[in-house]
């Protein structure tokens, strides 16, 4: 371990010629190497102390109370010791909150985070070297706990905010409060004072004087909406706080994990809305811009703390529902008649209710049983319900092995890979668990499958081979199908589904010896098609999960696929033919699966970068609810990590099957499309699911029928019919509630960023197919520009016509669809099609907190962690968590080392000038040079060094808010790795190929939304990737008017 003194950049030298700093005492570095660290919980691994092997884990309570969406922002620890000094670091994002752009760009922050944020001064300032003669690290930010988050389920909603929360001297309307209370009593948040949260929790600063431009007129960066900034209060903010469903109307950034007390209304974890206040016309909408829809997550997996989703059994009768609509017994539906009466919320339709569900109701109408009845205080529940829901009979999840055994996958060191993936998908680590019990039983907390489940196993090459692995026998069959035009399945299902944990030793033996069996065997053509066909009629009686690795184009028998991007489409309008499914025999095989309750997770290798039409295969597993995991340029010693990790996360993460969901809505609305990975037949049928899981969301639009009642609510729910991977049949039904207003200003108030953002770019993804992506990206840019400028049109009239004034609550908007249009979906520029398809499939089922992070990464600078980060705080245990940076170049140190992730891959970039120190404390000894280090690395080795512990810790937090793609490390090291082109892609707020940076698509934007203003924009006009130099400069003319006292 080396002495933070030391730490510095090889040869390197302050810019500027500067003399160094006299260096600390030893006896000062080394009081400083041990920040004060709490002992649990025991999870972590503290500075200075011995560090078990393997990857440290932190305690699943976490989050005892969560972070999220922005409130008063509590500060963040001041760096005082890294691999660089203060005085020459730049100053990170969250430091400096959006006072200044009030100034520059005409209002643009609405009563935002106020102090005037620090420029961070010129890299000619910053120095190489330590200085550890400063004080102590504050953690203030983190000394505020509220106690642990348990105490907030079972205590009186009302108790548990008050006192605690920015919302807690809010008005409570009779509908929030889910106690007795008047029927039909509306929930209005537009009608109430707005909500104290961190945007709006200070008063507006003094304008400037004019300090922020520069003399060219130029906008400083440093002033513009920042999205680290804002989820970093946020998360300050829910780590102490808990998020009531019904006291709150705007959900936390998706970004930010956070705990939800469910007092009626569903968690934004399961639906979000775009608008939580509904204009009661389409007129009124119609002027916003926006669209009106909601973000489905069903099965959002749960935090640490948070109460668990109640199963309710009404016997052979069923869950009570609407006669009428069929919707639901939820908390808003009303009893009148003394509870003879159950008046539904969605249609208004009096229902009389059963003998076996009768209560009575006291003199506000309220049952008198209503808080022991989780359907009428829960805004998500479950139902078991009877035979009558019944496809086929219900049994524990099938899990199927399809195993590609060609040439490139043994070749490539594939096989091997997903085969010891699948391993420890199923089994724990050997030296850390017994198999069995004394007694033979196996140990339930030990299961990774739920009891019930089965898997079996079938590889395939030119031919198919299935495997018998019952119990009884010593070692597994192999039975070979090699007829593929006509195949059947040579097992039944007892031999090929067996008990994975009674057949342990047989399973084990087989995946170690799959790779040695077919290492002399060169077939080099998979039959892919036969093989998953048979692998279907394997399930057709049960339903189940089909796992399937590919490592080359299946060229082989029926189903047979061919070359098809040949890099001749690419930038024309033929392209989208790319990106669709031309096969019959492919769709007729989706369809087939959804049909019989099967669904399908690719894991597809394409060493060096081959073409694998993923729009062909990859169509089977978005059809039937599944999911693709694609590797476009698989090196084994590199990614078999990843691979082994992902497996486990789709074996282990909660997983359906033979599910069916509907969507219904009040009166006055209507369902008017869906986006996401499903089938539906025909419009208005229900959405039909192979397989549905955890990490999947789905969005649906909305239209109006007629006007809403503005007296009224307006009610959503979401029904999903599915069988557990335990083998029951359920109905997870979900809950939302909105207020009603008669025009759309109350609205703009309650604008779910992320809900909007999700909405927006499932609905492009499904436009690939049928439209040019020249189209599609400026049908984006075109809906920017009409949401910000029916905000600027309608609702901000007190603003000069010169400025651009963004929505509170769309601050970071325009940085998130500047993201999507740089994505690897829809950037302009030659992309494989493979890529692109596998994006496009990826956006159509991302959830809010997953697109968030692929749409703008998170950066965390490495060379200037704080001392404490890292670690669990002493006084609450949450992890500290430092400050992430914005998304560019302008922001990366001489010297530095960054961590970036955007929920799909993580890179470490390393700079070329980056310290010997910070090496050998970071890979082990020796390692002190960028040279040294291993190309293939994908994790960090286990050091008892500080600065080892630290990261690996905050990759361990990072790898749990991430989505359904696991963590690992792919090194990027300056000038020498070509992971740097991917680095450089992530860094969305710089100019790249075609796109604009930041800056300047704020002010192409600005100038369109002043055209708009003036009846001058033409819609073509939105579209465009450039600027004329006259445009450019009235555009920023208009953005600086504040400082200079002009109009624009």
């Amino acid at each position: 371990m080396s002495n933070y003194k030391n730490y510095g950049a090889a040869g390197y030298q302050a810019p500027g010629g500067g003399p160094p700093q006299a260096q600390p005492s030893p006896q000062a570095a080394g009081q400083q190497f041990r920040p004060p660290v709490a002992p649990n919980p025991s999870g972590y691994q503290q500075g200075g102390s011995p560090h078990p092997l393997g990857t440290p884990i932190f305690q699943q309570n976490q989050f005892a109370q969560t972070p999220q969406n922005g409130y008063p922002y509590q500060g963040t620890p001041v760096q005082d010791q890294g691999y660089f000094p203060t005085q020459g670091q730049a100053a990170p994002d969250d430091q400096g909150p959006m006072g200044g752009l009030t100034s520059q760009m005409g209002g643009m922050g609405l009563g935002g985070d106020l102090a005037t944020a620090n420029r961070p001064q010129k890299k000619k300032h910053r120095h190489a070297y330590h200085n550890l003669e400063q004080s102590a690290v504050s953690s203030q930010a983190f000394n505020q706990s509220t106690g642990n988050a348990g105490q907030y389920v079972n205590q009186d909603p009302l108790q548990q905010i008050a006192g605690s929360h920015p919302f807690a001297g809010q008005q409570v309307t009779p509908t929030m409060n889910q106690f007795p209370a008047q029927a039909n009593s509306p929930f209005s948040p537009g009608l109430q004072a707005p909500s104290p949260g961190f945007a709006n929790a200070n008063p507006p600063p003094p304008v400037p004087s004019g300090p922020g431009v520069s003399a060219q007129g130029r906008v400083d960066p440093e002033q513009i909406p920042s999205i680290p900034r804002a989820r970093d209060a946020a998360t300050q903010y829910y780590l102490d706080h808990v998020y009531p469903t019904m006291e709150q109307h705007l959900p936390p950034p998706g970004a930010v994990p956070f705990v939800a007390l469910d007092q009626g209304n569903s968690s934004p974890k399961y639906a979000r809305l775009t608008l939580n206040n509904i204009p009661s016309s389409s007129d009124a909408l119609t002027a916003t811009g926006l669209p009106l829809g909601l973000v489905l997550q069903p099965l959002a997996p749960l935090q640490g703390g948070e109460r668990p989703i109640p199963v309710l059994d009404f016997g052979d009768i069923g869950p009570p529902r609407c006669r009428r609509c069929r919707a639901y017994i939820n908390p808003f539906m009303t009893f009148r008649s003394g509870g003879n009466k159950l008046v539904c919320n969605m249609c208004t339709f009096p229902n009389d209710v059963s003998p076996e569900y009768f209560a009575p109701t006291d003199p506000s109408g309220v049952r008198v049983d209503r808080g022991q009845r989780p359907e009428l205080t829960m805004g998500t529940v479950e139902y078991s319900v009877p035979k009558e829901y019944w496809a086929k009979e219900p049994v524990g999840l099938r899990w199927l092995f399809v195993i590609d055994v060609s040439q490139d996958a043994v070749q490539k060191g594939f096989l091997q890979a997903f085969c010891e993936g699948i391993r420890s998908a199923l089994y724990e680590d050997e030296e850390t668990v017994d198999d069995e019990q004394t007694n033979g039983e196996i140990l339930e907390e030990r299961r990774k499958l739920s009891v019930g489940s089965k898997v079996g196993f079938v590889t395939f090459d030119k031919a198919m081979h299935f495997y018998n692995c019952n119990d009884s026998l010593e070692r597994a069959q192999m039975l070979v199908m090699p007829d593929i035009e006509d195949p059947f399945v040579p097992l039944g299902s007892d031999g090929l589904f067996v008990d994975p944990y009674k057949s342990k030793s047989i399973i084990t033996s087989l995946l170690a010896r799959l790779p040695a069996l077919f290492s002399h065997v060169k077939n080099p053509e998979p039959a892919l098609l036969p093989t998953l066909e048979s692998a279907l009629s394997s399930l057709s009686a049960t339903g189940g999960k089909i796992v399937c690795s590919l490592a080359s184009l299946p060229t082989w028998g029926p189903g047979r696929l061919f070359l098809r991007d040949k890099n001749d489409l690419h930038g024309i309008e033929t392209e989208k033919k790319l990106f669709q499914t031309d096969h019959p025999g492919w769709k007729k095989l989706a369809g087939k699966m959804v049909e019989s309750g099967v669904g399908i997770d690719f894991f597809i290798a394409a060493p060096a970068g081959r073409y694998m039409d993923i729009a062909t295969i990859g169509h089977v597993s978005s059809l039937s609810g599944g999911e693709t995991y694609f590797y476009p340029n698989f090196i084994a010693p590199r990614d078999s990590l990843q691979l082994s990790q992902e497996l486990q996360n789709t074996v282990t993460r909660e997983t359906g099957y033979q599910a069916l969901m509907k969507v219904r809505c009040s009166n006055g609305l209507q369902v008017s499309s869906y986006h996401g990975n499903f089938l539906q037949h025909n419009f208005g049928a229900d959405l039909e699911f192979g397989v549905i899981d955890a990490d999947k969301a789905i969005g649906v639009m909305f239209s109006y029928d007629g006007k809403l009642d503005s007296k009224l609510d307006a009610h959503f729910q979401c029904a999903l019919l599915y069988t557990t991977a335990s083998g029951e049949r359920r109905v997870r039904c979900t809950n939302t509630v909105a207020s009603v207003s008669e025009g759309a200003m109350d609205g703009m108030r309650y604008i779910d960023q992320d809900a909007v953002v999700n909405i927006i770019a499932k609905e492009a993804a499904t436009r690939m197919t049928e439209r040019p992506l020249k189209d599609i990206r400026n049908a984006l840019t075109e809906k920017s520009i009409d949401i910000l400028a029916g905000y600027r049109k309608s609702f901000s009239g007190s603003h000069p016509p010169g400025q651009l004034v963004l929505p509170e609550n769309l601050k970071e908007f325009s940085m998130y669809i500047l993201g999507l249009i740089k994505s690897r979906a829809f950037k302009a520029g030659h992309e494989p099609s493979d890529r692109r398809t596998h994006t496009m499939r990826k956006l159509k089922s991302m959830s809010p907190m997953e697109l968030s992070l692929f749409l703008y990464p998170r950066i965390l600078p490495l060379h200037s962690l704080p001392p404490e980060s890292g670690f669990p705080d002493s006084n609450t245990g949450h992890l500290i968590v430092p400050p992430t940076i914005r998304a560019s170049f302008s922001r990366v140190e001489e010297g530095g080392a960054y961590l970036v992730d955007d929920g799909q891959v993580c890179i470490l970039w390393l700079h070329a000038h980056v310290s010997p120190n910070l090496l050998e404390d970071l890979f082990g000894e020796g390692k002190t040079s960028l040279q040294s280090l291993d190309p293939m690395l994908s994790s960090l080795p286990v050091l008892e060094s500080h600065l080892n512990a630290q990261v690996r810790n905050l990759l361990t937090y990072w790898g749990t808010v991430r989505g359904s793609k696991a963590i690992s490390i792919q090194l990027a090291r300056q000038g020498i790795d070509g992971s740097e082109y991917e680095f450089a892609r992530l860094l969305v707020e710089d100019r790249n190929n075609e796109a604009q940076s930041y800056v300047d698509w704020l002010v192409n934007l600005h100038r369109h939304i002043q055209m708009e203003l003036t009846g001058q924009r033409k819609r073509e006009d939105g579209g465009g990737g450039g600027m004329s130099t006259m445009g450019m400069e009235n555009a920023m003319a208009g953005i600086t008017s504040l400082w200079t006292g002009k109009e624009g």
